[in-house]
């Protein structure tokens, strides 16, 4: 498609009475009377429903008939029962029993824990990674593996002797925008 200069076209020259006019202006608008009748029509029936079911709701509450020297209380039907009481056992039954419960003795884990962060092909990566966790005051490891596929630059933490100080370590570093840190059994 041709593009057009807009900006710089001159206008075209009309003929006829529009020439001589400039442009016509638009008929003006009618006073939407349908619309107002429609609009009035709906607010004076909304208004008629309101004040049709004004005092038509029932009332909850009893009703109180007054008779000569007696008054008598009519229940309503909808009422609900009362509430009824309730009644713990449990708390009597336990009153002279005890509870035993076996502890067990702390015992070390039989293996301990690390934390693996990262597997690099070179050793300048993995000991950049080592950096970065030390910036969040924790110290790392690299250790180079030989694996099937040549040399691999691992980068680790621990070992720990529990496995809730590795969570805590890796909550760090989940922090800090290191997300990829796997908790293992150390290798040795």
């Amino acid at each position: 498609m041709k593009n057009r200069d807009y900006a710089n076209r001159k206008p075209a020259k009309a003929k006829g009475k529009t020439a001589r006019r400039g442009k016509q202006a638009p008929a003006p608008r009618r006073f939407p009377i349908l619309l107002l009748l429609i609009t009035v029509s709906l607010l004076g029936g909304f208004g008629y429903f309101l004040w049709s079911i004004n005092d038509s709701a029932e009332t909850t509450s009893p009703v109180v008939v007054e008779q000569p020297k007696k008054t008598v209380v009519k229940k309503d039907p909808n009422a609900l029962p009362p509430k009824p009481k309730e009644e713990w056992t449990y708390q009597r039954e336990l009153e002279n029993k005890q509870v035993e419960v076996d502890i067990p003795e702390k015992t070390a884990p039989t293996r301990p824990y690390q934390m693996q962060c990262g597997s690099f092909r070179t050793q300048s990566q993995a000991e950049e990674m080592k950096a970065v966790i030390a910036f969040q005051g924790l110290s790392a490891n690299v250790r180079k593996v030989k694996g099937t596929t040549g040399d691999w630059y691992k980068v680790s933490l621990g070992p720990y002797d529990r496995k809730r100080l590795a969570e805590k370590h890796r909550h760090i570093l989940q922090g800090a925008g290191i997300n990829g840190c796997i908790i293992l059994y150390w290798e040795g």
